[in-house]
């Protein structure tokens, strides 16, 4: 029988020898041996492949971030089925969109939402709904962990095929244009590998993990790193600028936002003493500035490595360990990946010419979830994955993104599509019409940005539209400014020069 490609295996085989050393940590004082990951991880293995599932079953899991959380989705992997992971903030149209979707056999959830979102699994088809550890509810409502609890603690990890499917990521939650990722073992474990070697892990390091575990950043990269190593995590439920600081002198590695580094550094206690024991601090889903890269590199005595990828993807561009970090670029395609910066017209930029940005490599995902006709629009006839991020080499060969072609914003590391928002905007009996921008912002990256045109006489402040769309969409999707316009700016077509906007209201 050929080698097993299941991601798990590839993990345990780089468990340490010695079972009873730290995995996780958490602020609360618990310990998970990896030992103890082992046989959690088989119990749930256990209890999904006692439901008599279809082969290549999508598990959508929406709960807070836990040890329990990443162990169930070592638990999926081994049982070779599909982990879906849901941003945590995602609402009720949001959340339905996903199950109709991706219609999976299985859903858990955090206790407090169990309500809703089995309404919605069962109208998607779903005959599985559990919550994750909800002790206080009656059991019928469904404990994973409980329900778990008698199982046995061996199972034998399924065998895979490189190119099974593994997760599927969501690139947003834009009902109707949000589009799912697949991701293969192979694209995830080469990755993974990839990083490893990169970034130059060890069996003694130590990650600070405060990232959430339904992205891209936490899960996929941060989480894969030290469990390829077999690293200690110190394992925060999410990211507190004054918990990073204690936990820093213990901590070799620490990933982050640009956010979490502006608001480390307004800590009084953040200075070189605190990162003496420190070897990499990683910054990545949303550009950092250049203010804070040289800041940062002032107070702490280290230059943070800047990386570059996508969900579509995972990473593709970073930073030298052992080299010159530039600020402002995310540095050189990792091994195994090709970039190349081309034209319109498809052939290559010159240096420091700026164009479209197209991949290629193991780690390119295998296409998007039910739509095969977006995975052929976004692939070019040579097999390179586009994109629809703009930018340049420098002469040194340093990537610098300058732009997206696609309309999107990342904000605090998030992806937000401002057509979302708009629709919603619209829907306002006050609103004639809106545009969603994104502006510069230093703890955010960017700030998502409303500029709406009202109906005559109608009256709403901004306020009242933030607070109404708290009510609406996720928070990280909430507009931090609205602007109040008597027209938007349009070209000869129609379409609105939101680049006309952008420079309007930059410095307001």
């Amino acid at each position: 029988m050929p080698a097993n490609a299941n991601l798990y295996a590839l993990f345990a085989s780089h468990f340490p020898a010695d079972r009873s050393r730290c995995c996780m940590e958490t602020q609360d004082g618990r310990y998970y041996s990896w030992d103890v990951v082992e046989r959690a991880s088989a119990k749930l293995s256990n209890l999904l492949a006692s439901l008599d599932l279809q082969p290549g079953a999508r598990i959508a899991v929406q709960v807070e971030k836990s040890p329990e959380a990443l162990i169930l989705y070592l638990a999926s992997l081994r049982t070779g089925y599909v982990y879906l992971p849901l941003n945590t903030a995602y609402r009720h149209a949001e959340v339905d969109y996903f199950l109709q979707d991706a219609e999976p056999e299985v859903v858990i959830c955090s206790p407090i939402n169990f309500g809703w979102v089995s309404q919605l699994a069962l109208k998607a088809g779903t005959h599985h709904v559990f919550t994750l550890d909800a002790p206080e509810l009656d059991a019928n409502t469904g404990s994973l962990l409980q329900c778990a609890f008698s199982f046995s603690d061996q199972f034998e990890t399924v065998q895979s095929k490189p190119d099974d499917l593994a997760a599927i990521l969501y690139t947003s939650g834009t009902t109707g244009c949000s589009k799912g990722a697949m991701l293969t073992h192979d694209n995830l474990a080469s990755n993974a590998k990839i990083l490893q070697q990169a970034w130059a892990w060890s069996k003694d390091d130590v990650l600070l993990h405060t990232l959430p575990l339904f992205h891209v950043h936490g899960l996929f990269v941060a989480s894969h790193a030290a469990l390829l190593s077999g690293s200690k995590m110190i394992f925060l439920a999410k990211f507190n600028a004054a918990q990073v600081l204690h936990y820093l002198p213990d901590t070799t590695v620490f990933m982050g936002v640009p956010t979490y580094y502006v608001r480390l550094m307004q800590e009084a206690g953040f200075g070189r003493d605190a990162c003496r024991n420190m070897r990499l601090f990683i910054s990545g889903s949303a550009p950092l500035l250049l203010d804070t890269f040289n800041e940062f590199a002032q107070r702490a005595g280290h230059t943070i490595l800047e990386r570059y990828g996508m969900s579509e993807t995972t990473m593709l561009v970073s930073n030298p360990y052992d080299a010159a970090r530039i600020g402002g670029t995310v540095g050189f395609p990792l091994a195994g990946v090709t970039v190349r910066v081309v034209k319109s017209d498809q052939s290559v930029c010159k240096t420091d010419e700026i164009g479209d940005i197209q991949v290629r490599g193991a780690n390119v995902f295998k296409g998007y979830w039910r739509m095969p006709e977006k995975t052929a629009e976004e692939f070019t006839d040579d097999g390179f994955f586009r994109t629809g991020d703009v930018g340049k080499f420098d002469s040194k060969g340093y990537l610098s993104i300058v732009g997206r072609s696609k309309d999107l914003i990342i904000s605090g590391g998030y992806n937000v599509y401002p057509r979302e928002i708009e629709s919603v905007i619209d829907e306002m009996p006050e609103v004639v019409e809106s545009a969603v921008i994104g502006l510069p912002h230093a703890e955010f990256g960017e700030a998502v940005t409303a500029v709406l045109v009202l109906r005559a006489a109608a009256v709403l402040s901004e306020h009242t539209i933030i607070t109404r769309l708290k009510n609406m969409i996720a928070n990280f999707k909430v507009p931090k400014q609205v602007f109040i316009v008597d027209k938007l700016p349009r070209n000869a077509m129609g379409k609105v020069q939101k680049n006309l906007l952008r420079q309007q209201f930059e410095n307001q």
